[in-house]
């Protein structure tokens, strides 16, 4: 083997082992352009690379050229080295001044010679070497370069596809956190806050912004926001502004519920762009839709300084955040609706109380009244017509009857009339119920297990009503589970005498309740928490009982409690 042979041997061993040792495909691209120049006399060299975004040559690394050479670009076809791009073949040329399409890049140069970086077929960049000396390279020297560059373009791409592999790695990782932080925080500020603070990570943007969207005034509202230093006042600004969505940069993005790029943001034709930070830096931006339905609720976008061409990775991962958001959000407002319906609750617990204590008062000075007006009937006075005392016997009899009809109009409102009553699906009933409680289930780290009847079941009932039971037995189950556990809740049906009716099963694997207070848990203002007001199992029996149902306790234990709710089903 000839010593320039042993020398090529060693040049393509350090080129293949970059794939190895380099950590980066930048510090990769230096080593390849020394190890070349060192196996020729070269006096000057560079490695170019195509940036997808314009298609022109720039040189990422040089030895021996200026340093503003950076600035050099060139599109395919255009000098020497452009030629190589174009046609993807090697070139030299033993003396630059008899060559037209030469271009220099440094004076002095007499030869030069190139050959292509092909990756998968195709050209992805060009190494490209000068000497002071006219002929100072051969055909065998540019054999032996095309050889390197071949060697070389190989490892780059598998350097590229590592650090791609790593960079969604890394986004697969925050999104996977991102989706953990979102069950866990169901707040709606702090959902917003994680939201943009990792949609600036994942794309190290300088701005991410989350607006809100209100088809019916048609118009943008800044949610919540994440910037870079320098940028936090001018989104700042931003904050609590609600624009026309005609005047605004991402109006495209909400008609048509797709991503969208928009580039040379910074440019005469976004100057009216009124979801824009003023006299800010930004040149690139990506938007993406928050799709609830089928239909925009909001946009999610992130902004660079610098000119940056989004990919479509990129613009598949921004889609997906933008929905992690959209649902977030959704769970946020629902969350909202069961601490709404919890104090909804309460307070109909206070109120049907009350008509409760209203309607046993009636209840018990009805029968004092009737004998008090059998008496007063029976006594027989009589007065003449000038007695003072017969006007006021005629007053007693009046307020009597006064009082008579007060307690049963008292006694007629507390009672639940049918005609509020309408056929109802029971599956219906519950499955309403449950989408309340979706959001306090995922934060109290408690798994739902529904079996509902394959056949609809049909009740007679007040749909408000039979749900506030079914919700005040899941809220006592769940604080029953302060560290999480399974929620069960079946039906089951069973024939009787007086017809066939359903039980509805509420299962929790909580603490139980104690047995001190489980012959009275039915009772009013009976309650086993500092907090509770003892009323809600009270007003849940009293409502079965107007439903020609049942609410019993089955069964309880430390290792759970299972409550029943039996309702009479409708033929057919």
């Amino acid at each position: 083997m000839s010593p320039v042979d042993q020398n090529d041997l060693e040049v393509l061993y350090q080129i293949a082992s970059l794939a190895i040792r380099s950590g980066t495909a930048q510090a990769a691209q230096d080593h390849v352009l020394s190890s070349i120049m060192a196996a020729f006399p070269a006096d000057s060299g560079s490695l170019a690379l195509i940036n997808p975004d314009n298609g022109r040559l720039e040189i990422c690394v040089q030895q021996g050229l200026p340093h503003d050479v950076g600035d050099f670009a060139l599109r395919p076809g255009q000098g020497v080295t452009g030629w190589v791009a174009l046609h993807s073949k090697p070139m030299l040329v033993a003396d630059v001044a008899a060559e037209p399409r030469y271009i220099a890049a440094r004076q002095g140069v007499r030869c030069e010679m190139a050959a292509p970086l092909i990756v998968e077929g195709q050209t992805v960049g060009v190494v490209n070497l000068d000497a002071d000396r006219v002929a100072s390279f051969a055909p065998d020297d540019l054999a032996r370069l095309a050889r390197f560059a071949h060697e070389a373009g190989a490892v780059l791409h598998r350097l590229w596809q590592l650090e791609r592999l790593r960079t969604n790695s890394a986004r697969l990782t925050t999104l996977v956190e991102l989706g953990h932080a979102l069950v866990a925080q169901l707040a709606s500020e702090d959902l917003l806050s994680t939201l943009t603070q990792s949609g600036r990570a994942l794309f190290s943007a300088q701005l991410c912004l989350l607006h809100d969207y209100d088809s019916t005034t048609r118009e943008l509202r800044l949610h919540a926001w994440s910037a870079t230093g320098e940028l936090s006042p001018a989104a700042l600004s931003l904050q609590q502004q609600t624009v026309p969505a005609d005047h605004s940069l991402l109006a495209a993005v909400v008609r048509s519920g797709k991503p969208m790029e928009f580039q040379h943001i910074d440019g005469p034709g976004y100057n009216e762009a009124a979801d824009l930070p003023q006299n800010s830096p930004l040149t690139s931006a990506l938007a993406a839709p928050l799709l609830l339905d089928g239909a925009a609720s909001g946009v999610l976008s992130v902004f660079h300084i610098a000119p940056h061409r989004f990919n479509d990775d990129e613009k598949r991962l921004l889609a997906a955040l933008a929905s992690f958001a959209a649902v977030a959000l959704q769970n946020a407002r629902l969350y909202a609706r069961v601490f709404q319906s919890e104090e909804t609750l309460r307070k109909n617990e206070t109120l049907t109380t009350l008509g409760l204590l209203a309607a046993e008062i009636a209840h018990e000075i009805r029968n004092p009244l009737l004998v008090i007006k059998l008496l007063h009937g029976t006594l027989g006075a009589d007065f003449s017509v000038d007695d003072p005392r017969r006007r006021d016997l005629q007053v007693i009899t009046e307020k009597i009857e006064q009082l008579e009809e007060i307690v049963s109009r008292v006694l007629s409102f507390g009672r639940s009339p049918a005609s509020l009553h309408s056929r109802w699906s029971l599956t219906e009933i519950i499955d309403d119920t449950l989408v309340l409680l979706r959001a306090k289930l995922a934060q109290a780290s408690v798994q739902l297990h529904c079996t509902l009847p394959a056949r609809s079941l049909l009740v007679e009932a007040s749909k408000g009503q039979v749900q506030q039971v079914i919700l005040n037995l899941a809220l006592n189950a769940l604080h029953a589970m302060p560290h999480g556990g399974e929620l069960t809740v079946r039906c089951v049906e069973e024939e009787r005498a007086a017809g066939r009716v359903v039980h509805v099963d509420v299962i929790d694997t909580g603490t139980g309740i104690p047995s001190t207070i489980q012959p009275r848990i039915f009772e009013s203002f009976l309650s086993g928490r500092a907090d509770g007001t003892g009323l809600g199992l009270a007003i849940a029996r009293r409502i079965m009982k107007d439903h020609h149902g049942e609410l019993t306790l089955v069964s309880t234990s430390p290792r759970g409690t299972t409550m029943r709710v039996t309702l009479p089903l409708l033929a057919g």
